[in-house]
């Protein structure tokens, strides 16, 4: 840690393989500095650093979360909302947060001596890549997974080793209810044959990915790979190499990505990128929302006045998804929250709550109710399709 300047900008990588012994080695060696920016992206889990904001600490986070609770109330915290296909150029070299300083968690190196950023790349490739001092914490438990986030030994300048347990952030979520076996049959419908598919975490885009089982020649294109695309694989409906940014941490996907060609990871320009979404056929992205209004726009950052998450990967992919030649954009939820007393769908999406996806991105919505494809709709037309989407107690309100 003695290497890291006064006043440096620090990318600490996060989520379930965040470096935790460079964490704790940075919180006990604190009074080498008056002031360290932190820059994050999404965090799980709070941090003992947390402890100490504004001596030295502060904070950056391109993802809110829950996690970061602790810190809201200190001063020093910003969220900067943050779409997944701008963390390369946020952090670059010419970005506006490049950073000084890399602390990343990596597999052990392979045979020819590389290393491997395992489960979490998109979010780190580009800090760990340009900062000049890059600090890894070596670990048996991260496998490696090849494509962008392999580096070479002498890329690095400083590691340690600590063989952690990673934690299972996001294992299956069981069997779906009524609810949300009706939402995935009315999603699945839209999921042609040969399309290539993008999805999001959670029970819905689970219980969806669930249903496409007599599909074929499926392709995935997402921002992570999860069991439930792993089930489609060794069904056979999935071909072709899978393209990801990051991984679900379970027993299970961490012992099948190993090393396994059928998954590339790839940095943000490839996984979320304009370009590259707009070039694949029939593009189909399927996520979950916390809101969505009349007028086809979609909160999926807030929910019962709390900060939840982020924008994410979700514009990206309703974006590029818009570009495909015969893309589609599914938005997927239960029309109600609080067991059925809060209607999901709204007439507008109110303040302080944000729109992270604008009205012209909406495509296809689903709730238990129906399905409406409101891409052609407009005004009252396009309203009455969505209040439809509405349980019915609700839809007067909605009138």
């Amino acid at each position: 840690m003695a290497q890291i300047p006064e006043g440096a900008r620090v990318f600490l990588g996060t989520g379930p393989t965040t470096p935790i012994h460079l964490v704790h080695a940075l919180n006990d060696q604190r009074h080498r500095w008056r002031r360290l920016e932190i820059v994050m992206p999404m965090v799980q889990q709070p941090l003992p650093i947390f402890e100490h904001a504004g001596q030295p600490f502060s904070f950056v986070s391109t993802q809110a979360s829950p996690a970061l609770r602790s810190l809201w109330p200190t001063g020093h915290l910003q969220v900067l909302p943050t779409r997944f296909s701008d963390y390369a150029a946020l952090c670059g070299p010419d970005g506006p947060l490049p950073c000084d300083v890399a602390l990343v968690t990596v597999s052990p190196p392979a045979a020819d001596g590389r290393v491997s950023l395992g489960v979490s790349v998109g979010s780190t490739v580009m800090p760990a890549r340009s900062a000049s001092l890059l600090i890894v914490q070596v670990n048996a438990n991260v496998p490696y997974t090849f494509g962008a986030g392999e580096l070479a030994m002498d890329e690095i300048d400083t590691f340690v080793k600590d063989d952690f347990d990673i934690v299972d952030t996001r294992a299956s979520s069981g069997p779906p209810d009524d609810v949300v076996g009706r939402i995935a049959d009315l999603a699945a419908e839209v999921i042609l044959d040969g399309a290539t598919i993008q999805f999001g975490i959670g029970t819905i885009p689970d219980a969806i990915l669930g249903r496409l089982h007599g599909k074929r020649g499926l392709r995935v294109h997402s921002g992570l790979v999860t069991e439930a695309c792993l089930d489609l694989f060794e069904a056979g409906v999935v071909e072709g190499v899978m393209v990801a940014a990051e991984v679900v941490t379970t027993d299970r996907m961490r012992s099948w990505v190993h090393r396994n060609p059928a998954v590339l990871m790839g940095p943000p320009a490839l996984t979320h990128g304009a370009a590259a979404l707009s070039g694949l056929e029939r593009f189909v992205a399927v996520n979950s929302t916390v809101e969505v209004a009349l007028d086809g726009s979609a909160n999926s950052e807030m929910a019962a006045g709390e900060v939840i998450s982020g924008p994410g990967g979700a514009p990206d992919f309703a974006f590029g998804a818009g570009l495909a030649s015969g893309g589609r954009s599914i938005l997927a939820l239960r029309s109600t929250a609080a067991r059925g007393a809060v209607s999901r769908i709204v007439r507008r999406i109110e303040p302080p709550s944000p729109v992270t996806l604008p009205s012209y991105l909406a495509d296809v919505l689903i709730t238990e109710h129906g399905r409406a494809e409101v891409r052609g709709l407009a005004g009252a037309a396009r309203a009455e399709a969505i209040r439809n989407l509405a349980d019915a107690p609700h839809r007067n309100a909605l009138t």
